[in-house]
């Protein structure tokens, strides 16, 4: 009865305790503090901006080569990590080269160029990599300097561009990118000779806005 009794009173003293000591450690649990929110990016919607870059002629003694800059419209679609779009680009150009012997000064200038093209790619986030490629234009001037008279003539010359590029948000509406693109242009007659066909390689950087922003959620 004894031994009965000491285990019931040891019991009482445990319950009145395990309380205490449970609120106690509690009380000194270290407080974690939740990760910041990550953004998920899509790429879907309109954007604008504006470019610069440096074109070289594939060939030709002297080559023409210069830089150009202007700006850009697009749209995009994604579905899961694939991104599909349409672009279009415009720019003012000094793209030129010269020659002169005998009195006589031939220069030829690239004074405008643009795309319009279809892009194709693969997001990791708020990276895109992309190929891309379809129509090309550039405006160009040849004119011809002899006993200090000048005679010119401009021809719009048309093609089809491809490349490849990489575009990456910066912030929620901000992006940057750079691409190269490989043009060629079809021949067209200047003062009644055939150019033949110019083929520009071209590197260019750009900045993009877009409307809407890209965030779509947040975990």
């Amino acid at each position: 009865m004894r031994n009965l009794l000491l285990a019931s009173a040891g019991l009482l003293v445990l319950s009145a305790f395990a309380p205490a000591s449970a609120a106690d450690m509690a009380a000194r649990a270290p407080y974690v503090k939740a990760p910041p929110p990550a953004a998920i990016y899509n790429w879907t919607g309109f954007y604008i901006g504006g470019f610069g870059g440096y074109a070289s002629e594939n060939s030709g003694n002297p080559k023409m080569e210069g830089g150009f800059g202007g700006g850009t419209i697009g749209y995009n679609w994604q579905a899961g990590n694939f991104v599909y779009g349409l672009e279009a680009d415009g720019a003012w150009a000094d793209v030129n080269a010269s020659v002169s012997g005998f009195g006589v000064t031939v220069k030829s200038k690239i004074e405008a160029l643009g795309t319009v093209r279809g892009r194709v790619g693969f997001a990791v986030d708020q990276v895109l990599f992309y190929g891309t490629g379809g129509y090309a234009w550039v405006d160009n001037k040849l004119s011809v300097t002899a006993l200090g008279v000048t005679a010119s003539q401009s021809n719009f010359h048309s093609g089809w561009t491809v490349g490849a590029g990489i575009e990456a948000f910066i912030a929620p509406q901000w992006s940057l990118k750079g691409e190269y693109l490989y043009r060629s242009l079809d021949s067209e007659t200047y003062f009644g000779v055939p150019s033949g066909t110019l083929e520009l390689h071209s590197v260019q950087f750009g900045v993009n806005y877009h409307f809407g922003g890209p965030v779509v959620a947040r975990y």
